[in-house]
């Protein structure tokens, strides 16, 4: 009997490289690994606009709240213009005096846990937080102290003492991080007053006229009258709106997605090779739509969070204290947000507290999912919060919903071409070079009905 012979190689059989020329393969369709669960776009309530006009009732501000800085190395010093951000200096119009006001005020360095100033002693002094962290403490019931808030770059305080009035610290500032503070002393608050009647008029027309009535959160007073019997006299009033309210505005997100007719003709089969370059281009359309929403500088969340909203954590990382401030300053929080990282890192706070975050059932793509939450709350992933070089981030929490006066996205709904709501493709024909194009594109924007609708924690350290 003869032997098998071998084949080159020592191959006694028919190879599976040469089997495949006669074989159908199993194919899968294109992946793409830039693909998030997109949270905030489920999750946000939609409202169908072309331009969307958020109308409030008339809030009295003082400015935005926040001192700007320039720096030359390590010397620090304020943009003249931007002290009318203190109260008693707004609509001062001499920009010679701010010039001089600002060449006044001295560089101080505080240490981690160093005292700026201390409850009950004389205020005597303007500070401006230039750079780092000051905590507010005040005395508590039992003998410790309680933390009162966190001032951080921008903000200020004893302003008050412009004015000339005699009063002490209420609370005691502490510095949390290393800290540069711009200060201006009584004795030359005194010495430019005296030489500028300009800046002593001001202080004195600020200081002796009567505040305009206001409510809590800062809005137009409506006199009611309650309590009574008989037939007082009724006081009149109405409710007063904004005289200039925002509007927003869609934006776009559009691509033109460019075929070959050759490739469609010839190639467009087990798969629509049309359907899946579109299906992959929607993908990344969509994943663009959530990073403007949360990071757009017009109508972005992380920009367009009212200062008063933003805080500041306690110590660094994202603990169960700063989770339970963000949450107690609105009401109806329907979600938080964070990356993937600062929940990893709230979770590490957790362990170590021996506190156990909850695990809520939610329904999202493909079913039902299980997330990580807090008093209640999901904490929801987004990979598209920034997280900065130095290693910190910000949480975001929203109360969504135009019946509760919060979040909404807004979109164009009923377009030529829709594939999915706010989102078209059209077919825009066929060139010379017998190529295929089709216009794919998306409009967009979200809108804060009121200050308290959207919370963020600012700062969070992640890397530690």
């Amino acid at each position: 009997m003869t032997p098998p012979q071998e084949a080159p190689g020592g191959r006694h059989a028919l190879g599976t490289r040469a089997a495949r020329n006669l074989a159908t393969t199993t194919k899968s369709v294109p992946q793409m690994q830039g693909i998030s669960p997109r949270w905030l776009l489920r999750r946000l309530q939609w409202v169908d606009a072309g331009t969307y006009r958020v109308n409030r009732r008339l809030t009295y501000r003082l400015g935005d709240g926040l001192v700007t800085f320039v720096n030359d190395g390590a010397a620090v010093r304020v943009v003249p213009p931007e002290l009318a951000e203190l109260p008693p200096l707004r609509g001062l119009a001499g920009a010679d005096v701010l010039d001089v006001l600002a060449g006044r005020f001295e560089q101080r360095e505080y240490g981690p846990g160093e005292t700026i100033a201390a409850a009950g002693r004389p205020a005597d002094a303007v500070h401006l937080v230039a750079h780092g962290k000051v905590a507010l403490r005040t005395p508590g019931e039992y003998g410790g102290e309680a933390e009162a808030g966190i001032l951080a770059d921008g903000r200020f305080f004893g302003d008050r003492v412009l004015l000339g009035a005699d009063e002490e610290w209420p609370c005691t500032f502490r510095a949390l991080t290393p800290t540069t503070v711009l200060t201006l002393t009584r004795a030359a608050i005194e010495e430019l007053t005296g030489r500028f009647d300009m800046l002593r008029t001001h202080l004195e027309a600020y200081r002796d006229a009567p505040d305009p009535p206001r409510t809590a959160h800062g809005e137009a007073e409506i006199e009611l009258a309650s309590g009574h019997d008989g037939e007082p006299d009724l006081p009149g009033t109405f409710v007063d709106y904004e005289a200039s309210p925002r509007e927003y505005a869609l934006s776009a997100t559009q691509t033109l997605l460019r075929v070959h007719s050759r490739v469609a003709d010839l190639y467009n089969g087990p798969m629509n090779q049309v359907e899946q370059q579109l299906r992959l281009t929607v993908e990344a359309v969509r994943e663009r739509q959530e990073h403007e929403l949360v990071n757009n500088r017009d109508f972005g969340l992380l920009h367009n969070a009212d200062l008063r909203q933003r805080i500041q954590t306690r110590g660094g990382p994202p603990t169960p204290d700063d989770l339970d401030e963000l949450l107690s300053r609105r009401r109806k929080s329907r979600f938080l947000l964070a990356h993937p990282r600062t929940i990893a890192a709230f979770g590490r706070e957790c362990t170590r507290r021996g506190v156990c975050p909850s695990v809520l059932q939610v329904d999202g793509p493909g079913g039902t999912h299980r997330v990580q939450g807090w008093r209640g709350v999901p904490i929801y992933p987004c990979d598209k919060i920034p997280i900065t070089p130095a290693g910190t981030s910000s949480i975001l929490v929203l109360r969504t919903g135009e019946d509760d006066q919060g979040v909404i996205g807004l979109h164009r709904t009923g377009m030529p071409g829709e594939v999915r709501p706010g989102l078209s493709v059209r077919f825009t024909g066929i060139d010379e070079r017998a190529v295929l194009t089709y216009l794919v594109s998306a409009y967009y924007s979200a809108a804060v009905l009121v200050p308290d609708a959207l919370g963020v924690l600012e700062n969070v350290e992640i890397a530690r």
